[in-house]
């Protein structure tokens, strides 16, 4: 399909995703590592969903929340990383006007999801090294099914506006999207008319769901680092941080990409485009693919699990 429909049009029925402008002779070897990233991380996460579901002492609220985080890490990962190796391998650019919009609620929606299940998972941990002789009776069952509803609701309802604010607008300069996904500022940057509501409600839920969720994390964390340094024993201090680790080195490998790409996205002009798409992509792939690592390696449950479940099937 060409490329250079520039044609005057309101509303195209399709739209094309360029790709990686300048890189193009480069595709097929870029996809290599993305695929090998795609595989690990829907083996991965399923994993984990399999040894939480197998294994019935995993069946408490930090698992819970752990195969959350799996179910919207795989949403994410099968959301971009599909089409964007149909484009890699066979060219296929095109996307349907809807699909477009429907990716990037999916995208925008889930990466919101995956935020809030980050402070639940805090949340989570304050309770229990900070009141742990409640833990079970605060988060109960029923307590954590809540959080996660209301979770995937205000991502829900935080991001619905986004398609209907990028279908409301104007298309009549090119269909061409220079990305290799529907990401909403490439997709409004494309309309003629006034961008400046879409722009201003896209900076809000990136401050609303980086911002305060970030700040309540930070407020959970300050309360434990004051509970764990009240123990007598450094023993003790170390065996309750390692308590925390797995779940604060998935907050650096999320939030800290994501700060970067938008700033590199709004202020970062003398950045080159291929750059930019290329790590908004990772952006969406690493921590699918590192979270179920990080989570496999560092807890012990699910790492002794682990190892018993390949063991006993090699034997």
């Amino acid at each position: 399909m060409s490329v250079s429909n520039t044609t005057d049009f309101t509303n195209p029925s399709t739209f094309i995703l360029l790709g990686i402008p300048g890189l193009e002779t480069a595709h097929v070897w870029i996809s290599i590592p993305f695929c090998i990233m795609y595989i690990i991380a829907i083996l991965g996460n399923f994993i984990i969903l399999f040894i939480v579901k197998r294994e019935r002492s995993l069946h408490e609220p930090m698992y819970y929340f752990l195969c959350m985080l799996a179910i919207i890490d795989v949403v994410l990962s099968t959301s971009t990383l599909p089409k964007t190796l149909s484009i890699f391998w066979f060219n296929s650019r095109g996307i349907n006007f809807n699909a477009c919009l429907t990716q990037m609620f999916f995208i925008h929606c889930f990466l919101a999801v995956e935020s809030g299940i980050f402070v639940a998972m805090a949340l989570d941990r304050y309770v229990a090294i900070c009141n742990p002789l409640r833990h079970s009776t605060i988060l109960t069952s029923h307590v954590v099914a809540n959080i996660g509803l209301a979770v995937l609701l205000r991502g829900c309802i935080l991001l619905l506006p986004h398609p209907f604010l990028a279908r409301q607008l104007p298309y009549c300069r090119t269909n061409i999207i220079p990305h290799l996904f529907c990401e909403y500022i490439a997709v409004v940057k494309l309309a003629c008319g006034d961008i400046r509501i879409s722009s201003y409600y896209g900076l809000f839920v990136a401050l609303s769901r980086n911002g305060l969720d970030l700040f309540f994390i930070t407020m959970s964390y300050t309360q434990i680092l004051r509970s764990i340094f009240r123990l007598p024993a450094k023993d003790a201090r170390l065996k309750t941080f390692g308590t925390c680790t797995s779940h604060l080195c998935v907050i650096l490998v999320f939030y800290i990409p994501a700060l970067f790409s938008a700033l590199a996205q709004r202020f970062g002009q003398n950045i080159p485009l291929h750059f930019h798409i290329l790590f908004a992509n990772m952006c969406l792939l690493v921590p699918p693919t590192l979270n179920p690592i990080i989570y496999g390696v560092k807890t012990k449950p699910i790492r002794d699990r682990m190892l018993w479940l390949f063991t006993h099937k090699r034997t």
